[in-house]
């Protein structure tokens, strides 16, 4: 069963069909929608702020989700996919965004909606990552514009495939 710790009088709060990985953390101030999953080792500290996750939200193997004190938050939105071994460290990442696996997202950092950060990725505290389009690189910088139709259904294939893995452990 997950570590899901109680800090500071905050409670992790899991919605519905959640899959929470036996080895996965999730600690103080989280809240999560429905259908989401959280794999193995990944780690949701919430001790020094909130998090807030959205629907169909699957943050996959070695993820760690933290913010600063009095200074960051995360809010993640609906039919995200958070690659393997990402960072994000106080950042909001809106709709239907995919997050590759390695990349790191810093403090206060917007990721706009339909977007992809490549593999291996720094998005620097501050960067505005525009709808629609692909940014990559250390630090990163967009790449090109795609179309809001193709990047929704790859986005929400991955999203969906997470959901069918998940069940295979329920």
């Amino acid at each position: 069963m997950a570590l899901i710790k109680e800090v500071r009088g905050f409670t992790p709060k899991i919605g519905k069909n959640v899959f929470l990985a036996e080895n996965a953390t999730i600690i103080g101030d989280v809240e999560m929608g429905d259908d989401c999953s959280i794999w193995f080792n990944a780690v949701l500290r919430g001790d020094v702020n909130s998090i807030r996750i959205g629907n169909k939200v699957n943050i996959q193997d070695g993820s760690v989700l933290h913010t600063l004190y009095q200074k960051s938050t995360i809010e993640i939105g609906d039919n995200v996919s958070i690659g393997h071994n990402v960072t994000i460290h106080g950042a909001k990442i809106e709709n239907d965004v995919l997050v590759g696996i390695g990349a790191t997202v810093l403090d206060n950092a917007v990721i706009g909606r339909n977007s992809i950060i490549a593999a291996n990725s720094l998005v620097l505290s501050n960067t505005v990552v525009e709808p629609n389009s692909v940014y990559a690189g250390v630090p990163a910088k967009k790449v090109k514009e795609i179309e809001p139709a193709q990047t929704k259904e790859m986005i929400e294939k991955i999203a969906n495939n997470y959901l069918m893995y998940s069940d295979w452990y329920k």
